[in-house]
């Protein structure tokens, strides 16, 4: 497969020498990186992210991944991760290339497959939301041809959606197959976690009550809070308090004051919010808010 993977680099690499979420090909990103940084705390929203060189890792929750060339890594739900290019160099930089999940995409397409007793919902069904698989070929070679649009951009209205099908069909079939079949099904367990983290992410800044979280998941309070946990490495208020750090590093990136922020995002005490920024992402809410204003940071996840 290192020819296809060298193929693939040397295309993304046409197309970029950095961090590039948008392109052409709608739901397609693509990331180049010469050297090694330090951790970027960042939440990422559903997608499938594909190493081509380099490595990774990740820590999400109490949980740590390591993805590396022809390996996947796929978040279904928004998860809050604390990632780290591990191998990149001039020579031979980080390459990587991702898509964001179309849930209604993946339901369209199980509903077209053939009834696999393998999935079957039941008991046993797992409920954790990410994860790092390895690939094969015939991923890879869909993944390429999705890529390949983007040297063809006329042909993106035309063939754009079949070849993201594509892509999707194949990674139902490999190490993510059961995941992305459960978040897919409007009644499984963990599409009901889904719908309790865009409820969280709706009103980040008010307090959490468990009771309607597991109301809205239709668990009982122990059975959320477990299948909570094991989809997204942390419990609903880690969570949640995730969700406010980051969206006052945004606003703090702006011209935004630090304590003004701590109330915008739903905290009551100015110094709590500073204790936890500091512990979140190492720097105090004011020296940060200096160096991302005065362009010292990067800003965004790196993939």
């Amino acid at each position: 497969m290192q020819d296809l993977l060298d193929s693939m680099c040397r295309r993304v690499q046409r197309h970029t020498d950095d961090l590039r979420w948008e392109t052409p090909v709608p739901r397609v990103g693509l990331c180049v990186l010469r050297e090694t940084g330090q951790p970027v705390t960042s939440v990422y929203q559903p997608m499938a992210c594909l190493v081509l060189q380099g490595a990774k890792e990740a820590t999400i929750g109490d949980r740590h991944l390591r993805y590396d060339a022809a390996s996947c890594f796929i978040a279904t739900v928004d998860v809050a991760v604390t990632g780290q290019v591990t191998q990149a160099s001039s020579e031979r930089p980080y390459v990587v290339t991702c898509l964001s999940l179309d849930h209604q995409a993946l339901a369209a397409l199980l509903a077209d497959l053939p009834v696999d007793g393998r999935f079957a919902d039941s008991a046993q069904q797992p409920t954790e939301a990410f994860g790092v698989a390895p690939v094969t070929r015939d991923l890879l070679e869909a993944w390429d041809q999705l890529l390949a649009l983007l040297d063809r951009p006329e042909d993106i209205p035309v063939l754009g959606a079949a070849r993201e099908r594509a892509v999707l069909y194949r990674l139902l079939q490999g190490g993510h197959g059961a995941m992305l079949r459960q978040v897919a099904q409007a009644d499984s367990r963990l599409s009901r976690i889904r719908q309790v983290i865009e409820h969280i992410r709706r009103h980040f800044d008010q307090p959490l009550r468990t009771e309607v979280l597991a109301t809205i998941a239709g668990m009982s309070v122990p059975s959320f809070h477990r299948h909570f946990k094991a989809a997204t490495g942390m419990s609903p208020l880690q969570y949640q308090k995730s969700l406010r750090l980051q969206t006052a590093r945004r606003l703090l990136s702006t011209s935004a004051e630090a304590a003004r922020t701590a109330f915008a995002v739903g905290y009551e005490s100015a110094s709590q919010f500073s204790r936890e920024y500091a512990r979140q992402f190492g720097l105090s809410p004011s020296r940060d808010a200096a160096l991302m204003q005065g362009g010292s940071w990067r800003g965004g996840a790196l993939i």
